[in-house]
């Protein structure tokens, strides 16, 4: 995993399609605007169904289509 630190309004950019960007930081939460094609599918990942999974798993998966 890589973690970075940002600042309201800077950036990150994931290959030549996927921007990343810091839109207000809170005392609890983290605000972000993802920009990415309108083919590619972003969803959080409490709402995807991870039935077959061991709770405390902390792995990342963007579903695809």
């Amino acid at each position: 995993m890589l973690v970075l630190s940002r600042k309201t309004s800077e950036r990150i950019l994931i290959g030549d399609d996927v921007a990343i960007t810091i839109v207000r930081i809170g005392p609890n939460s983290v605000r972000i605007g993802i920009e990415a094609p309108k083919a590619m599918n972003i969803v959080r990942e409490e709402l995807c169904n991870f039935s077959d999974r061991k709770p405390e798993s902390h792995d990342v998966v963007v579903p695809t289509n």
